[in-house]
């Protein structure tokens, strides 16, 4: 096992320093040509980003649109683009703009494909009323004063990472709350993070409204398609980038358009770099780990994803422990609950369950989202531990339950002396995989605005446009994180083998007759 995972580590880095070479390489020698027009794209390979419906908006059969493949992120169009998957995607002309400043290679087609406007989602909650009407009330005086104008062109038409940043932060009294504000935190020049906190076109503006209206502001990055789902729901107060469509108004609070953007297609174009291979190699990795930082946001989703994970394991194990307890005997009421809601987390994936718990059980509840994460891993791992309960438990003999009463041994002392340190020899292997498990299930928690180790790499990317090194990093992290779990629960499993017992431990409380 241990020459295994030397091996896939190996691997790993091998891949750090290859695949880079391998984009490079196509990037030169396969450059896509040929398509100038909209028309030429009818039957090709298109992509769009999930939620954002660009494809409805450029007029195009619906049989047609269908067949768009959906991407999660914008920077994942790019590289399915180098990587020859798609011969075009569909994006807002300022996200190109961002794109093509990281990637000189990008080309758009001249002719724009469409136009969309985008609105703020008011999140259905007590407040939704007066919020509805302030935000109306200041994306009015915005447009007035030519403010939404001024501030487009500087985030927007005059994008620059290097240069655009929030030059002063507003001040805001407070004296009305904090709003809850969801993000999609990867996504320039609208919403990502720099130097440790989030920046950005959307920031700014709802710092302003904030700090106008007397609220403090706490901005949540998740993916895109959960940003509506959520104010829906009433755990955010104000969701950004929302495209106006008539259908999603049917069944939410959409404000007035705070700003309207063409959309483009974009392709690859000729380009010859005129930095050398080990160059790019190491302007990559500045940029993923020691410009702005960003070992620090590498660090911080470690801690989250450890803190999620081992108090999951800990509280599952407690949790499987007590179920198992309270149905060991055969009582009735607790078999037919616990049976119940085992089919049910057993039958549904675990990003519909933790979204089910934030968006619906505690979709008005201001818990922790990451708490929200711990207590739906909590109820997956305990019913993973009370499985293994009963595999190790059922392992073993009924004679020797029945010796040990025979020997006057309480029903509880039998338990825990007798059969118990049995039975986790033939469940703690088990115990073992189901914790590599659950760290690596972790990963989907972004989905509720849990700033883990893997939404937070989908950060760096969106800010680097290069996914390389922060996915080999990510995976390199999540290895380690898991060999050291495992670790600690082979030490637990050495310590319960018999076959490992010294002569001292076996003896132990046993008396020498002369």
């Amino acid at each position: 096992m241990k020459k295994t995972g030397i091996i896939l580590l190996v691997l790993l880095l091998c891949a750090a320093s290859i695949l880079p070479a391998m984009a490079f390489a196509a990037e030169e020698m396969q450059p896509k040509y040929g398509i100038t027009k909209i028309e030429e794209l009818h039957g090709k390979r298109l992509g769009v980003q999930t939620g954002t419906l660009y494809e409805q908006a450029i007029g195009w059969p619906k049989e047609e649109t269908d067949k768009f493949e959906q991407y999660k992120m914008p920077n994942d169009m790019l590289l399915a683009l180098e990587s020859n998957k798609l011969d075009a995607y569909l994006i807002e002309e300022v996200g190109f703009y961002a794109q093509r400043y990281e990637h000189p290679e990008l080309m758009r087609l001249e002719e724009k494909a469409g136009e969309s406007q985008f609105a703020v989602i008011v999140g259905n909650n007590e407040k939704q009323d007066r919020l509805f009407a302030e935000m109306q009330e200041f994306i009015a005086a915005g447009k007035e004063s030519g403010w939404l104008d001024e501030l487009y062109d500087y985030w927007v038409k005059n994008w620059n990472p290097n240069t655009c940043k929030i030059e002063n932060i507003p001040e805001t009294t407070g004296e009305n709350g904090t709003v809850i504000i969801a993000i999609e935190g990867g996504y320039e020049p609208f919403s990502f993070e720099s130097n440790g906190q989030f920046s950005g076109y959307d920031v700014e503006f709802m710092m302003n409204f904030c700090s106008k209206y007397g609220y403090n502001w706490d901005f949540q990055a998740m993916e895109f398609d959960s940003i509506a789902v959520g104010a829906i729901a009433g755990k955010y107060d104000f969701g950004m980038n929302i495209v106006v469509d008539e259908e999603r108004a049917e069944d939410s609070v959409l404000t007035d358009w705070y700003y309207v953007c063409d959309l483009v297609f974009v392709v690859e174009g000729e380009y010859e770099s005129e930095l050398g291979f080990f160059e790019r190699l190491s302007n990559s990795f500045n940029k993923t780990f020691i410009r702005e930082n960003r070992w620090r946001l590498f660090a911080e989703g470690i801690g989250r994803t450890m803190l999620i994970t081992v108090c999951s394991v800990v509280f599952g194990t407690i949790l499987g422990f007590a179920i198992y307890m309270a149905c060991r005997h055969g009582n009735r009421a607790a078999n037919a609950v616990n049976d119940v809601f085992n089919a049910f987390i057993a039958g549904i994936p675990t990003v519909v369950f933790l979204m089910i718990l934030s968006f619906v059980v505690f979709g008005n509840s201001h818990l922790s989202t990451t708490w929200i994460s711990v207590l739906g891993f909590t109820l997956i791992f305990g019913c993973g531990m009370y499985d293994m309960l009963c595999v190790g438990c059922n392992a073993i003999p009924k004679g020797q339950t029945e010796a040990s009463r025979a020997l006057g041994y309480s029903d509880s002392q039998c338990f825990f002396k007798i059969i118990l340190p049995q039975a986790a020899q033939h469940f703690l292997p088990i115990y073992k995989n189901n914790v590599v498990s659950l760290i690596k299930e972790t990963s989907v928690v972004g989905y509720i605005a849990v700033m883990d180790l893997t939404k937070m790499g989908d950060l760096v990317r969106s800010r680097t446009y290069q996914a390389f090194f922060s996915l080999i990093a990510v995976a390199i992290m999540y290895f380690v994180m898991e060999a050291v779990l495992v670790a600690i629960v082979r030490r637990v499993q050495l310590g319960v083998d018999t076959k490992k017992r010294t002569k001292e431990q076996v003896l132990k409380g046993i008396q020498e007759v002369e």
